[in-house]
């Protein structure tokens, strides 16, 4: 029996607790499907690490989900695997495993890989100790949840930094779904006694902001208010938003973020009124500059339909880039696990994570 200790999901709204998110268990991984909650709360049930990574891929699962559906996916591919008992065919199909998943989206993937990667070291360390089969699959699902757990610890820290730059009865503006980030960050306001009002961005065509940011934030008891993607600059204005923040999908080390599509308009009307603009995540090694991100473009078909409804006359065309760019000139800070940086001084976090 598997003992979870020291859980850092509690007092999260529903969608973000960790069964909730993406979790394996008895040969299956569960995953809550985000395309369709709050208005259903439906499960899609994975059989197969391939069946993890087209669930990622289609969009079942969006914010923190997808990594740790990535690491859940890992657990199967074990289960998958468990009658296998030569120890290089079991790498080379977790490894095989591990590329799936991490490339199921393709603007994500260098972060996917660290997670995989981690979950076949383990097996691989696991293996020299001649372990296998049952407890090779216990193994990497303790490494999975230790994953999740650390990486809410992780953002628990992040909550509670950006909540200190929320001025008390203030209101803020989100864009798309920022996942753990909000949790945490609601969560911290709630210890404060902060009043914070929030407004989201709806976010075509998932509408992640609608559907998820203001569900977490109704959840967990705050006022919150939906707004269309073309009302961010006039609500700015006319509801005195003190601070807009985001999560980020990338964030280089030369200071851009890219995130969901619409940050950075937003960002635009937050300079134009002076309202701070504070990104959540941390900067990423591997994308010393936007020369190395590739920003994915989905399927056009989504932007000319609304919940599977078309919306246009037939021969009307769609374009539909998944992220947009917001330079460094417009962010007022990248908020971390250990601090807040300007973006410029953003490439200092790795060398102040040693210390």
């Amino acid at each position: 029996m598997i003992e979870l200790h020291n859980r850092q999901d509690e007092d999260l709204a529903f969608m973000l607790r960790f069964e909730n998110v993406a979790w394996y268990q008895d040969g299956m991984v569960r995953i809550l499907d985000r395309r369709v909650y709050p208005v259903k709360t439906e499960f899609v049930e994975c059989f197969s690490y391939v069946d993890v990574a087209n669930a990622i891929k289609d969009m079942v699962t969006q914010s923190e989900g997808p990594y740790s559906a990535a690491a859940m996916g890992m657990v199967l591919a074990a289960y998958e695997f468990r009658n296998e008992t030569d120890p290089q065919i079991i790498i080379q199909k977790l490894k095989d495993a591990a590329f799936t998943l991490s490339h199921a989206r393709p603007t994500t993937s260098e972060q996917m890989k660290g997670i995989v990667d981690g979950a076949v070291k383990v097996a691989e360390d696991k293996l020299k100790e001649e372990i296998i089969g049952k407890q090779l699959v216990d193994e990497l699902f303790q490494y999975a949840y230790g994953y999740m757990n650390d990486n809410y610890r992780r953002y628990t820290i992040i909550g509670k930094n950006i909540a200190d730059l929320i001025p008390d009865n203030g209101t803020i503006l989100t864009q798309c779904f920022a996942g753990t980030v909000v949790g945490t960050m609601l969560r911290e306001c709630k210890r404060l006694g902060k009043n914070v009002k929030v407004y989201c961005a709806e976010t075509r065509p998932y509408y992640q902001g609608s559907r998820l940011t203001a569900s977490v934030a109704c959840d967990m008891g705050f006022d919150v208010t939906v707004i269309s993607d073309n009302m961010p600059a006039y609500t700015m204005k006319a509801k005195h938003i003190d601070l807009f923040t985001s999560a980020s999908d990338v964030i280089t080390m030369d200071g851009h973020v890219v995130n969901k599509v619409g940050t950075f308009q937003i960002a635009l009307a937050a300079k134009y009124f002076g309202i701070p603009y504070y990104c959540t995540g941390t900067p990423d090694l591997a994308h010393p500059d936007m020369s190395s991100v590739e920003i994915e473009e989905r399927n056009p078909q989504q932007v000319l339909e609304s919940f599977g409804q078309r919306i246009t006359m037939d021969g009307v065309h769609g374009y539909y880039p998944a992220f947009d760019v917001t330079p460094p000139e417009l962010i007022t800070g990248i908020v971390t696990d250990i601090g807040t940086y300007r973006p410029e001084e953003v490439h200092r976090y790795f060398e102040d994570k040693k210390c």
